[in-house]
C-alpha cells in the first residue's frame, strides 16, 4: 500500500525546469538548430526565439527550457562555444527587469493642459 501511495505522489510531482538564455546567435539561426544543439544534453521542453516587435526580425537571442540537471550540463558544455562563426553566450536566464519607464505615474494619461471641463 505504501508503495502505491509513493508512486501516486511521484506521478504528481512536477519536474523542475530551468530557463536558459542563449545569446549571440546568428540572425539566420533556426529553432531546429537550437533544438539540435541542446537536445544532446536532455529533453528540450520549449524554445523561444526572440523577434523584434516592429520589424519581426530575429534579434539573435532566445530561451530554452530543460529539466534542471540537463540544463546545467548544457550551460557548462555550450557556453563560449562556436556556432556559425559566433561565440555563444549560454547561461541561466535571469528574471526580466521592470521596464516601467518611470516618470509617468498616472496610468499613461498626461495632465499638461489642465482640466478639460
Amino acid at each position: 500500500m505504501a508503495q502505491q501511495a509513493w508512486e501516486s505522489v511521484l506521478e504528481n510531482v512536477k519536474v523542475l525546469t530551468k530557463k536558459i538564455y542563449v545569446g549571440n546567435l546568428s540572425f539566420d539561426a533556426t529553432e531546429e538548430q537550437v533544438n539540435e544543439l541542446f537536445a544532446q544534453y536532455g529533453k528540450v521542453d520549449s524554445i523561444a526565439m526572440i523577434n523584434d516587435r516592429d520589424s519581426g526580425r530575429f534579434r539573435g537571442f532566445g530561451f530554452v527550457e530543460m529539466e534542471d540537471s540537463a540544463a546545467n550540463a548544457a550551460i557548462t558544455a555550450l557556453n563560449d562555444t562556436d556556432l556559425d562563426g559566433r561565440t555563444l553566450r549560454i547561461n541561466e536566464a535571469r528574471p526580466r527587469e521592470d521596464r516601467s519607464g518611470g516618470g509617468n505615474r498616472n496610468g499613461g494619461y498626461s495632465n499638461r493642459g489642465g482640466s478639460r471641463y
